[in-house]
């Protein structure tokens, strides 16, 4: 199966990459290195460098690569920014989304993966949520990648794609970037292998589902691979744990794995704008009609997270 995966340099991207070169997939990526990385790529695998919101680019792309399918991890991922720039994050989350559509129908593609999300879709919930649970989001963030899943709906139903959209929880592990504002998991260990206190906003008890970025690639290697949905051509699944984890116990789990050295308090913010009190998702779908269940638990997510980012500190930035 010939694959574009875009965002495909970045964090989850890169390891949905490696995931289907594992499965002799033959992958390209489509990524503008905003926050991805070369050094993320698998090896043999082409980039193609440039915006998913340039229209003429992606089409090139299309027309070169010729994809039976798609995995479309490109995004604007931080909650917090969405808030501050609304215009920006519906400009890549909802429009670049479409340019990649568009290029996906015109050229052939017949099955669309789509990098969506629970927590910031659901708003907040305290108990387990189901797909059929009623879109509440509470940022811009949410807003946009609900947009984009009814885009991609639509698209499957007029264009005869087959298309999954996969809810993420919230996703942790190597490669995730300790400098930006999403991914509490990497800004932590970062601080604390560098001997700094980080900072919690708000009081720490908000929630969250942390799934570990392997077991988020291989639900898409599933969802691509997977017998095509039913009626109208669309499926959502959530992936996630199913278990809350709040922000003062995840602090101290990870202080944990990086040992004595770590500061012993973290710094306290003001709560941000957009942020949630509560999230997690029941992921039962997908593990009835993908065969889809988390196999990496925290504690040695967060292990294996640590060691790569004690791998990472004092490294030169690379392209």
């Amino acid at each position: 199966m010939r694959v574009l995966v875009t965002g495909g340099a970045g964090f989850v991207g890169s390891h949905v990459a490696e995931a289907l070169v594992r499965e002799g997939c033959e992958v390209a990526v489509l990524d503008d290195l905003s926050t991805g990385h070369r050094r993320n790529l698998p090896r043999g695998v082409a980039l193609y460098e440039g915006d998913v919101r340039d229209a003429r680019f992606v089409e090139l792309v299309f027309r070169e690569v010729r994809p039976e399918a798609v995995s479309h991890q490109a995004a604007q991922a931080s909650v917090a920014r969405s808030v501050r720039e609304p215009r920006l994050d519906a400009d890549v989350n909802v429009l670049g989304l479409l340019v990649v559509l568009e290029a996906a129908a015109r050229q052939g593609a017949r099955r669309f993966v789509l990098a969506s999300t629970g927590g910031a879709l659901y708003g907040d919930v305290r108990e387990p949520a189901g797909e059929d649970r009623p879109a509440r989001p509470e940022s811009p963030y949410g807003v946009d990648k609900w947009a984009g899943e009814e885009h991609l709906r639509l698209f499957a139903r007029e264009h005869g794609l087959s298309a999954v959209a996969l809810r993420y929880g919230n996703v942790y592990g190597p490669r995730q970037d300790p400098r930006g504002e999403a991914g509490v998991v990497a800004i932590f260990a970062d601080a604390l292998v560098r001997g700094r206190a980080p900072v919690i906003f708000g009081d720490g008890s908000q929630t969250r589902d942390y799934v570990y970025v392997e077991d988020v690639a291989r639900a898409n290697v599933l969802a691509l691979r997977a017998p095509a949905p039913g009626p109208g051509g669309f499926r959502a699944y959530n992936v996630g744990t199913g278990v809350a984890t709040d922000v003062r116990t995840l602090y101290a789990r990870i202080r944990s794995a990086v040992g004595p050295e770590a500061p012993p308090e973290p710094i306290h913010g003001p709560p941000r704008p957009g942020d949630l009190r509560a999230s997690v998702l029941d992921s039962r779908r997908i593990a009835a009609e993908l065969g889809w269940r988390p196999t990496v638990d925290l504690d040695e997510g967060l292990r294996r997270t640590v060691a790569w980012v004690r791998a990472q500190a004092g490294r030169p930035e690379e392209g």
